[in-house]
Formats: C-alpha cells, sequence, structure tokens
C-alpha cells in the first residue's frame, strides 16, 4: 500500500502582541507617527487609545495602520483589520487578526535620564553600594556614586522603578567610566519580565517628556 505524502506542517510561531498598558506607535499611511497605549490585547486582537490630540484616521489610513512597539527580540511592526471601536470616539481603535510584519533587531536599546535608587553588590569583595542611576536603558544603566568599581567587575543590581513595586534585579558587567566617574553597567542576566518592566517605564518616560513638550509649546503660542 502506498501512501501519500503530504507537506510537512509548520507550527507557528506565536505573534508577539504589546502587553495591557504598553505605548505603542501608530503609524497610518501618509500621517504623522502617533502615540497610543494598549488598552485591551487579547486573543486575536487590540484594542488601543491615542494618547495625544489627534484628527481621526481615514478609511485609506486606517486600513495601511501598522503598530509599532518594543518587544523582548527587539522593534515589532504589526499590522491588521483597524478600524474605530466607536465612530463617537475615533481616539480608541481596535486592530482584530494582527500580525507580524518584522521584527528589527536592535543593538542599541532607547535610553532616557532618569534617578531611581539603586542597590549593587560589585567588586572583588561584594561590597554593598547604595546610590541611583544617572539613565537607564533596556540594556544596562549609568550608576553614580561607585568609585569603587572597575571596568570589568561583575555586579548585582536592584533597581527601584516605582514605589511598592518590586525590584528590577539582575547582574551586570561594568562596560565604562565616563568622565564625570560614573560607571557603564550592561546587563549580562535579566528575567523577561524585568525588561519588559523597564522597557515599559522607558516608554512612560518618553512619554512624560512628550506631554510635557506639548504643554510648554502650548503656552508659548
Amino acid at each position: 500500500m502506498r501512501f501519500s505524502r503530504g507537506k510537512p506542517h509548520r507550527a507557528q510561531a506565536p505573534i508577539e502582541l504589546p502587553e495591557h498598558g504598553a505605548v505603542v506607535t501608530l503609524a497610518p499611511a501618509g500621517g504623522s507617527r502617533i502615540p497610543a497605549r494598549v488598552i485591551e490585547s487579547g486573543e486575536g486582537t487590540l484594542l488601543v487609545a491615542i494618547t495625544v490630540p489627534a484628527d481621526p484616521l481615514t478609511p485609506a489610513q486606517l486600513q495601511a495602520l501598522v503598530v509599532e512597539f518594543q518587544g523582548p527580540t527587539g522593534r515589532v511592526h504589526l499590522t491588521g483589520t483597524a478600524a474605530m471601536e466607536d465612530p463617537a470616539d475615533p481616539d480608541v481603535l481596535r486592530i482584530d487578526e494582527p500580525r507580524a510584519i518584522d521584527v528589527v533587531q536592535e543593538r542599541e536599546y532607547v535610553r532616557v535620564r532618569s534617578a531611581r535608587p539603586a542597590l549593587v553588590f560589585g567588586g572583588p569583595d561584594l561590597v554593598q553600594i547604595d546610590s541611583c542611576t544617572v539613565d537607564i536603558s533596556g540594556g544596562g544603566f549609568l550608576l553614580a556614586g561607585a568609585d569603587m568599581l572597575s571596568v570589568g567587575d561583575q555586579v548585582h543590581f536592584q533597581i527601584d522603578l516605582a514605589a511598592g513595586e518590586s525590584p528590577v534585579c539582575g547582574t551586570g558587567k561594568v562596560v565604562r567610566i565616563d568622565p564625570t566617574g560614573h560607571r557603564g553597567v550592561a546587563f549580562d542576566e535579566i528575567k523577561d519580565l524585568d525588561r519588559r518592566r523597564l522597557v515599559r517605564y522607558i516608554f512612560e518616560c518618553q512619554r512624560a517628556e512628550l506631554r510635557m513638550g506639548l504643554e510648554v509649546g502650548h503656552h508659548g503660542d
């Protein structure tokens, strides 16, 4: 008996979607990039809310809409069937059947200036250093008040992003010392959840800076 040989079945990789509360960027065809926030993320559906004043998107812009966000593996571009959730509220959009266009592997992470409490153990004797960050990125941070650390030293760190939340923890290595004596630490090991929390925090900082810039521009008119 001869059995027909079908094409081998390949399991489709799960689609990487932004989490509830994540900050994303909407890129409509022929329009400016628009900041937005995910208010619902489920099986086959994204619900996003535009967070800055913007004209309602046209049907043509919705048809070619691209959603961009920072995922654990790089910058993700999604598309899908986009429509207004409610015509009376054009700032809320639903993207059904989202699918990835591509994932851009980024060598450099976005970096923001942010002074957050940091507890670091490092150096040959694992000295405890109570200090703060100067800036933070998804790949590391710049640390103040750590003169006892040298380039190449391994460190264990805890960074408090917000009061009442568990700190972001991991290990890293001192990779540079800037002219002011701040130590640049690159992550060696950090949980995916903590890295996503960092990325979310960084985008929140960027959004706050954008909002402040818009307010300053408005008052300057």
